[in-house]
């Protein structure tokens, strides 16, 4: 059943009816007509003990759900600004795919410096042809601990640093969620270009298969599947657009899903004029005392060891231009999990 639906909602003729799919945008408007199919769930708002990221909204902003049926499936929407998600954004695309990280770009097709710096290199490009082959060639990088593509398996070997900004980042919605424990190790960024797909599969590499899954959702829409712990199972379809957190835990952490379908957003927020949030959130620190502290001398501390210079000049719309058009026909997913056990420290122990 599994494959006949992604098989339905990959169609691109006839145009697959998505009347069945789950919009909680429908439900944040009162129009939904499947509140039975997904419930509103209290978040912690406790400001003293986890601060505020920048980028983040207050956490009393975030519309939370589940999905009864898929027991341990939680969807986070509003979470993020349209700064923040310019900011993850730009990371993905500019910093993220950037040598040591692994990407999918074959040695025998692309030169070593579009490998070891794809945005680069992409911006580069002086050809339409060129621009195009190289932007869709993109699928996927990968940081922190990183598995084996044909064995499935992960190794010490294969280890980079794990961005400080995303670990931080990922850290602060497992702790709001009651994930104390859990340690961003690895991820990887999805590149989808609209049209592009993602086969069902599970995710059982890690060690630790209890720590929950997180996924951020940036730029076009998405038509996720979830299904069970066979591809028997009849899977539940549902919008993930730009901005949402996809958390897997629990059962749903180990069953089938996939994306048949990537398609144009409703609206594009991200792409809206804003003006940077940083000065208003340091001066008023009274409310959020821990999301930033700027020094005016030779030396800066960020709790959440984001990349300040960026974070402000996505505002600029000269800077942002090309990853607007780059994200005017694409999505990007980062997948974060916890790779070790409670207590260990290595893959070898």
């Amino acid at each position: 059943m599994f494959r006949e639906y992604f098989k339905y909602y990959k169609s691109k003729w006839p145009t697959p009816d998505f009347k069945n799919v789950i919009d909680f945008r429908k439900t944040e408007r009162g129009e939904s007509e499947e509140e039975v199919l997904i419930s509103m769930v209290p978040l912690n708002e406790d400001y003293v003990n986890f601060g505020l990221p920048l980028g983040v909204q207050p956490i009393c902003n975030w519309q939370c759900y589940i999905v009864p049926k898929h027991p341990g499936l939680i969807m986070i929407r509003n979470a993020f600004t349209a700064q923040g998600q310019r900011y993850w954004m730009s990371r993905c695309l500019r910093d993220f795919p950037k040598h040591p990280n692994r990407v999918n770009l074959s040695e025998t097709l692309f030169s070593r410096d579009a490998i070891e710096d794809w945005w680069s290199a992409l911006q580069q490009c002086c050809h339409k042809d060129d621009v195009k082959r190289l932007k869709n060639a993109m699928r996927w990088s990968t940081m922190g601990y990183q598995h084996d593509w044909d064995t499935k398996v992960y190794s010490e070997r294969l280890h980079s640093n794990f961005p400080k900004d995303l670990a931080k980042m990922c850290n602060f919605f497992a702790q709001v969620l009651g994930y104390k424990a859990f340690k961003a190790q690895a991820a990887i960024v999805n590149y989808y270009p609209i049209g592009s797909t993602l086969s069902g599969h599970t995710d059982h590499s890690e060690p630790n298969q209890e720590a929950p899954l997180f996924s951020f959702s940036f730029g076009q829409t998405a038509i996720f599947l979830i299904g069970g712990l066979s591809l028997q199972v009849k899977p539940t379809a549902l919008f993930l657009e730009s901005g949402d957190v996809l958390v897997m835990t629990c059962e749903s952490r180990l069953c089938y899903h996939a994306v048949p379908r990537v398609m144009k957003a409703r609206d594009d927020m991200w792409n809206e004029y804003i003006t940077s949030d940083l000065l208003k959130r340091t001066a008023d620190r009274r409310v959020h005392k821990d999301i930033a502290q700027v020094k005016c001398n030779d030396t800066e501390f960020v709790q959440w060891s984001m990349d300040l210079t960026l974070y402000e000049r996505v505002c600029n719309e000269a800077f942002w231009l090309p990853y607007k058009n780059y994200l005017q026909d694409s999505r990007i997913n980062i997948n974060v999990r916890q790779v070790l056990n409670e207590g260990e420290e290595t893959l070898t122990q």
